[in-house]
């Protein structure tokens, strides 16, 4: 019996502004080349890639998976640098519209700093949507990182009553940081408590190991620094790529 093909549903393109270095062709070719019948984009905030993946990817006979990793606040209206990222997939056309209305009243509604949702506004447009508890700076991983598992249990709930527990996984990632190895135990744990299943991403920003540390410079033109200051902000594995 062969091996299930591994299909990336967390990755980050130039569309990610000074986040994300995938080109979207290339990344695309990437995906045909290592036979992955599927790629997918999860911009931040944002569907600006969206058409030009449906477009490479057609091309190149890989299956498109339209996404986006929202900014979530517990009130839109208020401005607060406070948010938590969820990540996103469209499983239908109403999933693809609601993740525009999404997207758009992120920007409209409830931006302070970087587009932000609400949970009112995910309620209202989750229909078609496949949601992932998201990556470390997720509510479920958060409150893991600091040991506060029922709440994490609670986040997974609320996750399940807005979208449906068959359209809830728990998302898992190992890019090499002491914190995944730590918390990822109890993360499964808390999936089968929940009944919720697993699924491993990559949290991807650039395509090759090699490109890391151009996208380490790319970090430093977001954050006004440079690569001579030895505590410029840098991820902190080289393990970001699409592996």
């Amino acid at each position: 019996m062969g091996q299930a093909p591994f299909v990336h549903l967390h990755v980050h393109s130039e569309y990610s502004i000074l986040d994300g270095a995938c080109r979207i062709p290339a990344l695309v070719d990437k995906a045909a080349r290592l036979e992955m019948p599927a790629v997918s984009l999860t911009d931040h905030g944002s569907l600006a890639g969206a058409i030009d993946l449906y477009k490479a990817a057609n091309k190149q006979g890989v299956k498109p998976i339209i996404g986006c990793e929202v900014y979530v606040a517990d009130d839109r209206h208020v401005q607060t640098k406070g948010t938590a990222h969820l990540t996103l997939l469209a499983e239908t056309t109403a999933g693809y519209a609601n993740l525009i209305k999404l997207s758009s009243l992120g920007y409209l509604e409830g931006y302070y700093y970087k587009p932000r949702v609400d949970w009112d506004l995910l309620q209202t447009h989750s229909n078609g949507l496949i949601a992932l508890s998201g990556c470390l700076s997720g509510k479920v991983c958060k409150a893991l990182e600091e040991n506060r598992e029922n709440d994490a249990a609670a986040e997974l709930d609320r996750l399940g009553q807005i979208f449906g527990k068959d359209s809830v996984y728990v998302e898992m990632q190992n890019a090499g940081l002491d914190v995944q190895a730590r918390i990822n135990p109890v993360l499964a744990r808390a999936a089968e408590t929940a009944g919720l299943p697993l699924v491993a991403t990559g949290d991807v920003h650039y395509l090759r190991h090699e490109d890391a540390r151009a996208h380490e410079a790319l970090l430093c033109i977001q954050s006004g620094d440079s690569l001579k200051n030895p505590n410029h902000w840098k991820f902190d594995t080289d393990q970001f790529f699409f592996k």
